[in-house]
């Protein structure tokens, strides 16, 4: 297995914070990126004793400005985990880039934070995770022109389709530096006990706030598949850009099947960060 410089997202609380204290017990430099300043050094100091860097993913100026901190600090990342995520209000909402909130904090703002370490994941040979959701299936129907939900917005099919985004991005990411010894991957991590949810106004919030929480599964299982895929080796215990659950490849949407709608979301993505650098 050996040691791995890992990049970890979310990791102030639920699946992100539970593979953290896995990962590092396991010897591993975990780096921990969180929005609130109080949880995520609450598990950084206050728990591992390991670095720790703040983001907004509503603010694409804060993904940069973090992507500069990690290129001074890390000559090698090997692991990339974006973890980070969550479901958002009934109301559309928009960000100060100008796009819609849930689009934006579970699919936009993780593509750039890793274009932005290309270059040195490229060097590290590094893998990509990406945490994705069974709500792609569920709700995803991803329309290339109109990605940021103008025309009709759910907070449901919002939610799926930024996870499906995830999912097509994650093998456009293979096809494109899989040569270049860049591996990706995705995963559901299962429906898990934690805030996830916690502030939004929709059906998710009383599945994860109501008593109902209590069938859900921890934290600590939750995060089994992304600890599994951190310490994996590619293309020996995983197959890159493959979906998995429960440490197994999944049946996805059958959008994830269509390369040339990957490659425009590829191009639009690209193009939707270009007018906010």
């Amino acid at each position: 297995m050996g040691h791995k410089t890992i990049v970890l997202t979310g990791a102030s609380d639920g699946i992100g914070a539970a593979a953290a204290r896995k990962l590092t017990a396991d010897g591993h430099e975990v780096v921990l990126v969180g929005r609130s300043e109080k949880k995520t050094a609450a598990v950084a100091d206050g728990e591992l004793s390991a670095e720790y860097y703040l983001v907004d993913f509503a603010n694409l100026a804060s993904v940069r400005a973090l992507a500069v901190s990690l290129l001074e600090r890390y000559p090698r990342i090997d692991v990339l985990a974006n973890n980070a995520g969550g479901i958002f209000g009934k109301e559309r909402a928009v960000t100060v880039d100008g796009h819609e909130m849930t689009f934006q904090v579970n699919y936009l703002a993780p593509y750039l934070l890793t274009d932005l370490l290309m270059d040195r994941l490229i060097e590290s040979k590094a893998t990509v995770i990406n945490t994705s959701s069974v709500a792609h299936q569920y709700f995803g129907n991803l329309d290339i022109n109109d990605l940021d939900a103008t025309r009709a917005y759910k907070s449901t099919k919002a939610y799926g389709d930024a996870k499906l985004a995830q999912i097509l991005y994650t093998k456009e990411l293979v096809r494109h530096v899989g040569s270049r010894g860049v591996t990706a991957v995705s995963f559901h991590p299962g429906n898990v006990a934690s805030n996830f949810s916690s502030e939004a106004t929709t059906p998710f919030k009383m599945v994860y706030t109501s008593l109902l929480k209590h069938v859900l599964a921890s934290p600590e299982k939750g995060a089994d598949t992304l600890v599994w895929l951190c310490e994996g080796t590619p293309n020996k215990d995983w197959t890159p850009g493959e979906y998995y659950v429960k440490r197994k490849p999944h049946k996805t949407n059958k959008q994830v099947d269509d390369a040339a709608l990957a490659a425009k979301l590829w191009e639009r993505s690209a193009e939707m960060l270009a007018a906010t650098a």
